[in-house]
């Protein structure tokens, strides 16, 4: 509710009227803002992964894989075992050696979680030398 100061009569007026003109100033200029910052505050990072083109190591007489395929079964090189027996199985492949390396493959379609998860359970029955195995990339 604003007032009119008129100075040649007594009585005060009231206006019903109200000056937006302030108000859309604020709101432009908070708009304003908002248009910068807004895909400043987004956290949308596109990753490209590059394919390994390092030089091949060369592999041990006889290596030891572990697979892991697409319908989440285990496989030490090609005889198939359950994921509760994976350190005894380990221990009697390596003969107890736990400083083998053990060569791991999986699928590409397997999630990234169940890998973790075996590499965790590979971690735990004291296995620590893990390599992953995967395609050469095309040189270019």
């Amino acid at each position: 509710m604003s007032v009119r100061l008129d100075h040649g009569d007594e009585t005060l007026n009231e206006i019903h009227e109200i000056n937006v003109t302030p108000f859309i100033d604020v709101i432009l200029v908070l708009l304003i803002i908002f248009m910068i910052a807004a895909p400043l505050a987004t956290v949308d990072i596109s990753v490209d992964l590059p394919a390994a083109n390092a030089e091949r190591t060369p592999r041990p007489d006889k290596p030891l894989f572990l697979t892991l395929k697409s319908d989440l079964s285990v496989l030490l090189d090609e005889n198939s075992i359950k994921r509760s027996t994976l350190a005894s199985a380990l221990d009697q492949a390596t003969s107890g050696d736990k400083q083998q390396r053990v060569f791991l493959r999986a699928d590409k379609t397997v999630p990234y979680g169940e890998l973790m998860g075996l590499m965790n359970e590979l971690r735990s029955a004291g296995y620590l030398h893990v390599a992953l195995v995967g395609l050469e990339a095309d040189k270019q």
